[in-house]
């Protein structure tokens, strides 16, 4: 009974396999950088807009989940088939670009990660982890390893998160204080920044991919959509570290660049234990974005260019490999994420995530494509919203970049 009890939770971990993957590769270093500063400089006064941006993050995960299940085509095959081979190639091109921009901080997250907890130079970390990154490319099933190591990453953030949440110990009335909707003068940006990355339509783009694999790896799961639970985890972990944030940095007015200075700063407080734990939570977020984020950077390349789209696929499997390794690179010429580049990644950004978010919209509402799948009304409502959303970040980011 009790094997049979343990073969269950097992199975409906699984299930839970691209959701789970969908929040990992969301919540990486950069991300956690973010949610540190909102918590050092606002207090909990800013968890109000996690609620904001995981609502619209769980409609188009789940709007991808469902794409995902009700074609046997993949999404940029749908995409050609409506409107020309030309589009599929732009989206998947720009997420490459992206993608491979933005690999150089998974790689330097990773590095200081290791590094800070054991002394040592960061580039030695790069190379070993983006070496075992590769690496796995190998196993015969790439999609179940991705899905075993995703488990296991968000678990040792859960653990870690939590963990470093009880030696804070926050303030309860602050924590409810800050789900009640408020704006604090000069949040503006960290906010926008905030919902920018983790209302992350490219991971809900990709959302419908991971569901393909997991339907082919796991057919009893292929008419399941338990997309919802990943991004709920996404959610909590941003909130965790937002709350830590306020009970031990703002009390003190210490600001925050990097998400390994929040360990820093707990270190005199709770000794190197907790120091080290933040750290192993930084590793996770890390080390499954460099993972998650060359896969989908890679994947989408390889569809768009037309050499396949599963994991099972050599070409993808090189192109995966490519970011990897550029990514890498980048990494440890520079030591830190090139100014030039994140506006180039941002530049991209800014015109590619409105024309996804609609791509992925009208997909999910053609009753001839999705049948029973097709988005209901809330979906509808509640994804319009969250395009009006996506538009509204792209202006101000066009006007950060090019106009300010």
């Amino acid at each position: 009974m009790e094997k049979k009890a343990q073969n269950k939770f097992i199975k409906t971990l699984i299930g839970l396999g691209p959701g789970i993957i969908t929040a990992a590769l969301v919540f990486g270093p950069s991300k956690m950088t973010i949610t540190s500063r909102l918590g050092a400089e606002y207090g909990y006064s800013t968890l109000w807009v996690v609620v904001v941006a995981i609502f619209f993050m769980l409609i188009f995960t789940n709007m991808g989940a469902r794409i995902g299940l009700s074609s046997q085509l993949s999404l940029l095959n749908l995409i050609r088939n409506k409107w020309s081979k030309s589009v599929g190639i732009v989206i998947g091109i720009g997420v490459f670009l992206v993608a491979t921009s933005f690999q150089a901080g998974n790689s330097i997250g990773v590095g200081i990660a290791i590094a800070e907890a054991s002394g040592t130079k960061p580039w030695l970390w790069v190379l070993i982890f983006n070496a075992l990154g590769i690496s796995l490319l190998f196993f015969r099933s790439f999609y179940k390893t991705l899905e075993k190591l995703m488990i296991a990453l968000v678990a040792l953030m859960l653990i870690s998160f939590i963990t470093t949440l009880f030696l804070v110990k926050p303030s309860f009335s602050g924590i409810l204080n800050g789900f009640i909707p408020n704006f604090t003068l000069g949040s503006g940006p960290l906010l926008i920044a905030f919902v920018a990355s983790c209302f992350s339509i490219v991971g809900a783009f990709y959302q419908s991919y991971l569901v393909q694999e997991n339907s082919k790896s796991n057919p009893t799961e292929a008419s399941k959509n338990k997309s919802f639970t990943g991004i709920l985890i996404l959610g909590f972990m941003s909130a965790v570290v937002i709350i830590c944030a306020a009970a031990v940095l703002n009390p003190q007015g210490i600001k925050v660049n990097s998400a390994s200075e929040m360990s820093k700063a707990l270190e005199p407080l709770f000794g190197t234990y907790a120091a080290d734990l933040f750290l192993a939570g930084l590793f996770g977020a890390s080390f499954s974005s460099l993972v998650g984020n060359a896969t989908v950077g890679g994947s989408l390349m390889a569809d768009a260019l037309g050499f396949g789209y599963r994991l099972s696929d050599k070409a993808v499997r090189l192109f995966i490999a490519l970011v990897m390794v550029c990514g890498a690179a980048i990494a440890i010429i520079f030591g830190k994420l090139p100014l030039e580049l994140i506006i180039f990644a941002q530049s991209v950004t800014i015109f590619l995530v409105p024309f996804i978010g609609f791509t992925m919209y009208v997909i999910a509402n053609d009753a001839q494509i999705m049948g029973k799948y097709q988005n209901n009304r809330l979906a509808k409502i509640a994804g319009a919203l969250g395009l009006l959303l996506l538009t509204a970040l792209a202006v101000w980011n066009f006007y950060q970049l090019f106009i300010k």
